[in-house]
C-alpha cells in the first residue's frame, strides 16, 4: 500500500492509493491510478513535487487514516521533507519523491505518469500488502521450498 503526499501551501496533504507501479527505466518514471473520486488529488496534483510513500507490514492504521476524506490526516503522523519538500513518512518501507508528467484517462480513476527525482528505502522493512480486502505482508520464500512445493 502507498500513501501519495504533497505539500499544499503550508499543509501537508495525502491519500491512499492502492495503484502504484514502476513504469519505465529510461526515462525512470513510475505510475499511480488515483481514484476520480480523491478529494486529496486535485490539490496534490499541482504541487511541484509529490512522494509516493510505501508503507510498511505494520503501518495499517495510517492505510485506513489516509484513506479516509477529509480530516486532519497528518495529526501525530512523523514525516521529513524530501528535497523538494514533499512529506515522507516515518517509518515507511520506500518512499519515491516524483514530479507529475502526464495524466490520461482511467475508467473511474486517473493514471498518472510521474518522473522519478529521488528514492530511498528501509532495508529492515517489509511492505504493506493489501489483497482481496485484508492486509498482510510478504512472505519470503527460498528456491528450495519452492522445488519441494511447500
Amino acid at each position: 500500500m502507498t500513501v501519495v503526499t504533497a505539500m499544499v501551501g503550508d499543509e501537508p496533504a495525502g491519500f491512499t492509493c492502492q495503484s502504484f507501479s514502476a513504469l519505465s527505466l529510461d526515462p525512470p518514471q513510475v505510475l499511480l491510478c488515483p481514484s476520480r473520486r480523491s478529494t486529496s488529488w486535485p490539490a496534490i496534483r499541482t504541487a511541484e513535487t509529490f512522494c509516493v510513500n510505501v508503507l510498511s507490514s505494520g503501518q495499517h492504521a495510517l492505510s485506513d487514516r489516509f484513506a479516509k476524506s477529509g480530516g486532519r490526516k497528518f495529526d501525530g503522523v512523523r514525516w521529513r521533507p524530501a528535497e523538494g519538500g514533499a512529506p515522507i513518512i516515518g517509518g515507511v518501507a520506500a518512499w519515491f519523491e516524483v514530479a507529475l508528467a502526464a495524466e490520461h484517462d482511467g475508467g473511474d480513476h486517473l493514471i498518472a505518469v510521474a518522473d522519478l527525482l529521488g528514492f530511498g528505502s528501509d532495508p529492515t522493512t517489509q511492505p504493506l500488502v493489501f489483497h482481496r480486502s485484508r492486509y498482510g505482508g510478504v512472505v519470503e520464500l527460498s528456491l528450495g521450498s519452492i522445488e519441494r512445493g511447500t
